[in-house]
């Protein structure tokens, strides 16, 4: 597809750098079913008042606890037979310790092109992208074709739970008619030569396996001999889990990666040549290495009271992701490392997902990167983590990552997700708008 010329988007490009840095500024760190967690309602009372600022009539949820709320608000389309889009982005952040970083992580301060902060990344400059762009259409009358269901969502930095699953199981209104999702982490760009770009969209992502291994046995006096120590038994099991190594298993949206990989560098993966482009991507390199296979590492050790004590009970915090189709073996293989004296108890579960790459909407992102910068090459891939789109493809929305940024050709992209120093260029902003908007103007 080629786009006809659109407008300048002046105003919208200016406030996406001002809304991301008050967004960075309002401290939504969550530490999960924490007093500490507060920040998120005042994300959301910002994001709600910057929508009717412009006439919008945005609805404030509450979810699970005062301090946990989201924000919809919905786009009239012109075409009401077409099925709706969901577009949404997380306003939680993890938290960040000031004294490691060399910009104030919650100062929003731009220095060198960079708007330097928590959340810079993951991901309030999507959230400021989608509010630039709304509110630039409501004040110029601009209606996408598509019905747009726009939310602003908590808790995905801890499993979603008080955002988008409570939403999808209490909410179910806000998606009706949807068909797909728009969300992160997709559609920023990996430099291979000054005339070729790669940008990632996210079509897959690994499931979710938060297991807690358990050991018990006799407690006793630290000074005696004991064989049956639980502390012991513990650690040897979580030791086994963390030096597993996992079997390749290569699903459709890693080969297709890999084979664009191929060509992109001119390299024959089937070669033995795999690492060679796997360190040329950087920490990407490591993500997708993490999504051809199970991946299992432990997290946290938990055990005792007291110096001379034995405990009864010891715990270890296991972090299983799991491939589409591979749930099973990773289920049984944990049951097989850590043998039949140690418990296994389930934290938290969620799906895997792998969306068509082969879709209209998909092309018109395609088509949306190249109008803006000729050497793009769009590309389906994984993460290794997980986001939102667990709770909307579980209701049957199709679930894409297009947050569109240009990046340096230096700058690690991944390194700074939950890094120390995260920090979006003040150019990949104002690209992305751009994008976006080209984008939800065509789907």
């Amino acid at each position: 597809m080629t786009f006809a010329p659109l407008d300048a988007l002046p105003d919208a490009e200016a406030e996406v750098v001002a809304l991301t840095q008050d967004l960075i500024r309002i401290d939504t760190s969550n530490w999960g079913d924490s007093p500490e967690t507060v920040g998120e309602a005042e994300a959301a009372d910002y994001c709600a008042q910057r929508l009717r600022e412009v006439g919008l009539d945005p609805e404030v949820i509450v979810t699970t606890s005062d301090t946990r709320r989201a924000v919809h608000v919905r786009i009239p389309g012109s075409d009401p037979d077409a099925a709706a889009l969901l577009l949404h982005g997380h306003i939680d952040v993890v938290p960040a310790m000031a004294a490691d970083w060399s910009h104030d992580p919650f100062g929003g301060e731009e220095d060198a092109g960079f708007i330097w902060g928590r959340g810079a990344v993951d991901m309030k400059d999507m959230d400021a992208m989608i509010l630039a762009l709304v509110r630039d259409w409501a004040r110029s009358g601009v209606r996408p074709r598509r019905d747009i269901e726009v939310l602003f969502l908590p808790d995905e930095e801890s499993g979603s739970i008080h955002g988008s699953h409570w939403l999808v199981d209490h909410r179910p209104d806000i998606f009706t008619g949807v068909s797909e999702a728009i969300g992160e982490v997709g559609g920023f760009s990996i430099t291979v030569r000054d005339d070729l770009r790669l940008y990632p969209i996210q079509t897959a992502e690994k499931g979710i396996r938060w297991i807690r291994l358990r050991a018990r046995d006799r407690a006793g006096h630290g000074s005696m001999i004991h064989r049956d120590n639980a502390v012991t038994a513990l650690c040897e099991a979580a030791a086994k889990v963390g030096r597993y190594q996992w079997p390749v298993r290569r699903t459709k949206t890693v080969d297709r990666f890999l084979d664009e990989l191929s060509d992109a560098y001119g390299l024959d993966l089937g070669a033995g040549e795999l690492d060679i482009v796997l360190k040329r991507l950087g920490t990407l390199g490591f993500l997708v290495g993490a999504t051809m296979q199970n991946t299992a590492n432990p997290t946290m050790l938990s055990a005792g009271y007291k110096h001379n004590v034995i405990p009864g009970e010891a715990t270890a915090s296991i972090d299983g992701r799991v491939l589409p189709g591979y749930e099973h073996e990773f289920e049984e293989t944990i049951r097989e490392i850590v043998g039949e004296g140690i418990e296994i108890e389930e934290v938290n579960s969620d799906i895997a997902l792998e969306a068509p790459f082969d879709t209209a909407t998909v092309d018109l992102m395609a088509s949306a990167l190249r109008a803006e910068d000729p050497g793009a090459r769009p590309v389906p891939y994984m993460i290794s983590g997980g986001t939102d789109a667990k709770a909307f493809a579980r209701i049957g929305i199709e679930c894409y990552g297009f947050s569109p940024l240009q990046m340096p050709a230096d700058l690690d992209y991944w390194r700074l997700f939950h890094g120390v120093d995260e920090r979006v260029p003040v150019d990949g902003l104002t690209f992305g708008v751009r994008v976006l908007n080209r984008f939800l103007l065509s789907c």
